[in-house]
């Protein structure tokens, strides 16, 4: 992760030892000499122009953190201060760069670009781009952003890299910094770990719990439009699950598949059995609609009536055709009904209105009725009463709610009539007459032989006589009274 030494751009000795300790090759001849700028050469620092611009470590500015492609989002990472470079290294006069660590002293390389100071600058902005690389992977690690491993075997790349690094700073700090984020990976990555499995038993409990409602389905639902409704619902939240085992996803795949292949297969059948159905159903009602269009200019209202009521069940049994069919068939067979129901409405209006009549004329009638006195003239009120009762037939129906009042009024007059014919038959029964006759007989007798037992002194044989000769009185009385009322 260390950035190569850059080249000394001044300096008298090219030959001094590179970071690495290995010699310089010795210039070319006619080429250019180190320590002699050339004419129009930028100072040191400064980039030609039209030159890349240089990298951060060669420029001591933190570079801007670059994600790994792991990463899940952009972490951003406070530039920390700069160090101090004089509490952990220097630069010799002759350009002699050294770092201080726990294990001592260590040459990092030469500076021969300017003086000392320059130097001692340069190797500390040096070490403050690999403390940001540092300060990245550790706000990786406390994100919990990209990949756990890839942090962490960034970080062991740059602990591999602090013992030869040409930096000059804390570097024991980084190493225990970098010691941090390594055993943090670590724990990150069991925890994505764990995070991945508890995903995974979610992810199969889930699938095992929406095939098993697919299979449920498939097997038993009828109803179809929100069994298939919730078919697809499955279908969009299978495509959303994740983190499955290639082999056991395509086996919970295959049950849901034929799950819902089942379902269709049910489903179609279903339809196909209604379409025959259907079919059966149109060239039942066609039958029925030929049947109801003969009936409609019947006239015999209450047989036709009954007739289309029997069609009407029939109809309702026959189950439903295509809608478009049936609505059409319907229309027939109702438009049929109405001329049948139109033309007895019409008639009944017509009937309404004679009965009427008739009912007028029998009101007439009993108006005359009410002259009839059987007690005056028994024989005139019996003929009167044929006369009436043969003119009532004669007019015929009236109107139902009329008929109660006027047949109970006619039934008046007749019992009235009738009355007064049995009060005269009873008072001229010669047999009634002579059952009371001997009703009074029979009380002569008893009280005879009440008397009798009386002279006797069987005083119980007496009252038992008295008794039925009362009840033979009571007899009697009740048949002369029939006869004389």
């Amino acid at each position: 992760m260390t950035e190569p030494h850059s080249p000394d751009t001044t300096g008298a000795d090219r030959s001094t030892a590179s970071p690495s300790g290995a010699p310089k090759p010795a210039p070319q001849p006619g080429a250019h000499q180190p320590g002699t700028p050339k004419p129009g050469t930028p100072k040191p620092g400064v980039p030609k122009p039209g030159a890349p611009k240089p990298s951060a470590a060669a420029t001591g500015k933190p570079s801007a953190p670059r994600p790994g492609p792991a990463a899940n989002h952009a972490v951003a990472t406070p530039a920390p201060p700069a160090s101090d470079p004089s509490k952990f290294g220097r630069v010799d006069d002759d350009g002699t760069a050294w770092v201080i660590t726990a294990e001592g002293e260590r040459k990092i390389g030469s500076w021969q670009a300017g003086d000392a100071a320059e130097g001692l600058a340069h190797f500390g902005r040096r070490f403050d781009d690999l403390a940001t690389e540092v300060a990245l992977l550790e706000a990786r690690v406390i994100a919990g952003s990209g990949d756990a491993k890839k942090t962490k075997a960034a970080a062991e790349a740059l602990v591999e890299s602090l013992p030869t690094a040409a930096v000059i700073g804390d570097i024991d700090a980084l190493a225990e910094r970098l010691a941090v984020v390594v055993k943090e990976s670590d724990n990150a990555a069991e925890s994505a770990r764990r995070q991945r499995e508890r995903t995974r038993h979610e992810s199969v409990a889930r699938k095992e719990a929406l095939a098993a409602e697919a299979e449920q389905i498939g097997a038993e639902s009828t109803q179809w439009k929100a069994a298939g409704d919730r078919l697809r619902e499955i279908l969009d939240e299978w495509k959303t699950i994740r983190g499955v085992d290639r082999k056991l996803d395509d086996a919970l795949w295959r049950r849901y598949s034929k799950a819902r292949e089942a379902f269709n297969r049910r489903r179609g059948a279903h339809f196909a059995e209604l379409d025959r159905e259907r079919a059966a159903a149109k060239a039942r009602k066609e039958e029925l609609v030929v049947r109801a269009e003969g009936l409609s200019g019947s006239t015999d209202w209450g047989g036709t009536a009954a007739a289309y009521r029997e069609l009407m069940s029939e109809w309702k049994a026959a189950g439903r055709a295509p809608r478009e069919a049936d609505d059409a068939l319907w229309r027939r067979f109702k438009g049929a009904q109405d001329v049948f129901f139109s033309a007895r409405n019409a008639a009944s209006s017509e009937r309404d209105a004679e009965f009427e009549e008739h009912a007028r004329a029998k009101e007439s009638l009993l108006a005359h009725a009410d002259a009839i006195d059987p007690h005056k003239d028994l024989d005139g009120a019996r003929a009167a009463l044929r006369e009436l009762q043969e003119k009532w037939d004669e007019i015929g129906k009236v109107p139902r709610e009329r008929m109660h009042d006027l047949e109970g009024r006619l039934r008046a007059v007749e019992r009235r009539v009738r009355d007064a014919a049995d009060a005269e038959w009873r008072r001229t029964d010669p047999e009634a007459l002579a059952r009371a006759a001997q009703f009074r007989e029979r009380v002569a007798q008893f009280e005879e032989q009440a008397e009798k037992a009386r002279a006797a002194g069987n005083t119980k044989d007496a009252e038992r006589a008295l008794a039925q000769a009362a009840q033979w009185r009571e007899w009697a009385d009740a048949a002369e009274g029939a006869v004389g009322g």
